[in-house]
């Protein structure tokens, strides 16, 4: 009867046999498919809008770019703390207070009479993401069956590559029609629509006595976000350049991460349990999914350049070409869930990362002798690759987590996909240009953008194969009998 009344609780619309019905399910997962459209929206919508926040405020672009940056760089110092709040706190309790920082800070941003008004709402816009991004799949195992783990999963990948798909698109028509300050106020009506969904349908937190919970590890924290402030700012900085400033903060970033393990060690509730990154399967997944990410952002770097400048496309055909991508990412989530569930997690990101390395190869060697429809067939097998990856490898991180563990693996995920992302625009950029042979890629013969492609797509087809032997290997080392029996994190 405990149980009956435990799930009836958790679940508002819970069956009397304690089991939450089909429609809770799909309404619950629609509000973390919501969130998660939000988080991704949120950073792809605001690139379109810097031309006319540029002449808006009349500020340079080394300025408007902060728009986006700071929603960028909250996300990224703070998306493990704030999963590792929600563990403690409860959830659904911080998502809804995400939800609403979200919200709230995208009117701040649709009013925004100056620039750097501009800038601080995006920064508390990203806390709001950051949110999202940390517990929407850490709410996985607690609204489906496990046996459709990576459905879900899968579905929520769809709603990113959607997010990121549509923000270019929604963003133009909105400041065609309405303005730059529609591109923020169009998340207030989904905004609220997520909050009611989640706050109507997700399973409640369970009370904890104060007594037992752990602390909030508040110093292991702020150190890891300034670690991580410190080396994103080195990544970013310098408008390609690599300078003192960019090697201070690559120091001090080391500093950081030394000193937060340090510490990490000797508190008696840590933000991350060192004893996790034990796991060899856990920490194989984690650099994989690093490595990965940088090679996908080689494709948002260099094919604008190549598509334009060696091909001799227009912005439209370019925008339209660079479109494929995500549309083929947010079509393969849902199918790439289902395999996982039927065929298992380890054998399909292994065959994911094996697509992922065959298009890398087709990238560097496809265009140069088909064009266009080279480089289409090339994103055709890549980006399928890493949805089949991305799915795999979140299903087999967060499938065996301790259930007060979920919020920080999640947050884990995010950040190391997150780390990837932005040292891909800074290494893979760099490659593209060393391999062009040119300090300014935007005015270099169209046969040497070309052979910068070639280069910079053989390098991530490399990168790609060692992600490959970090999995495997990572995986035989898990099968090894462990005395210490570490688990996940």
């Amino acid at each position: 009867m405990t149980s009956v009344r435990s799930a009836r609780a958790a679940f508002p619309d819970a069956t009397d046999k304690g089991i939450p019905s089909a429609a809770s399910v799909r309404w619950a997962l629609a509000g973390l498919c919501l969130s998660m459209l939000l988080s991704s929206l949120g950073t792809s919508i605001a690139n379109v809008a810097l031309p006319a926040l540029a002449q808006m405020f009349a500020a340079p672009f080394q300025q408007v770019q902060w728009v986006v940056i700071a929603y960028l760089l909250t996300i990224t110092i703070l998306i493990v703390g704030v999963g590792r709040l929600g563990d403690i706190a409860g959830r659904r309790r911080v998502l809804l207070a995400g939800l609403m920082v979200f919200t709230a800070a995208s009117a701040l941003c649709g009013l925004a009479p100056t620039l750097w008004w501009l800038i601080a709402a995006r920064a508390a816009q990203g806390l709001g993401a950051a949110v999202l991004m940390a517990l929407t799949m850490a709410f996985v195992g607690e609204t489906v069956p496990r046996e459709r783990t990576g459905s879900a999963i899968g579905l929520l990948g769809t709603m990113s590559a959607i997010g990121t798909a549509l923000g270019p698109s929604l963003g133009g028509v909105l400041i065609a029609w309405l303005g730059w300050r529609a591109v923020f106020l169009v998340n207030i009506p989904l905004g609220l629509l997520a909050f009611f969904l989640a706050h109507r349908f997700l399973p409640v937190d369970r009370e904890t006595p104060r007594t037992g919970r752990p602390g909030f590890d508040a110093l292991g924290t702020l150190l890891l976000a300034g670690t991580l402030a410190a080396y994103a700012l080195a990544m970013t900085m310098g408008r390609g350049h690599f300078g003192a400033l960019n090697a201070a903060l690559l120091i001090a970033a080391l500093a950081g991460a030394v000193l937060f393990v340090f510490t990490e060690a000797k508190v008696a509730s840590p933000l991350i349990r060192l004893a996790a990154f034990c796991n060899a399967a856990f920490s194989a997944g984690l650099a994989a999914n690093a490595l990965v990410s940088t090679v996908m952002m080689a494709t948002l770097v260099v094919s604008p350049f190549y598509l334009s400048r060696a091909l001799g496309l227009d912005a439209a055909l370019v925008g339209l070409v660079m479109s494929i991508g995500p549309i083929v990412s947010a079509l393969s989530g849902a199918p790439a869930g289902r395999l996982v569930d039927r065929l298992g997690a380890p054998f399909v990101v292994i065959a994911g990362l094996i697509g992922m390395a065959l298009g890398a190869v087709a990238l560097s060697v496809l265009p140069a002798i088909f064009g266009v429809s080279g480089y289409i067939g090339a994103i055709v097998v890549l980006t399928p690759g890493y949805q089949l990856f991305q799915t795999a490898n979140n299903t087999a991180a967060m499938m065996d987590v301790p259930a007060d563990r979920r919020g920080v693996v999640s947050g884990l995920l995010s950040l190391s996909r997150n780390l990837g992302l932005i040292t891909g625009a800074s290494v893979m950029g760099a490659v593209f240009a060393f391999a062009a042979m040119t300090a300014d890629i935007t005015t270099a013969r169209p046969e040497a953008v070309a052979s910068g492609m070639q280069v910079t797509f053989a390098v991530a087809a490399a990168l790609t194969a060692v992600a490959i032997i970090i999995v495997a290997g990572g995986r035989a080392l898990a099968m090894r009998p462990s005395p210490r029996g570490d688990g996940p994190v």
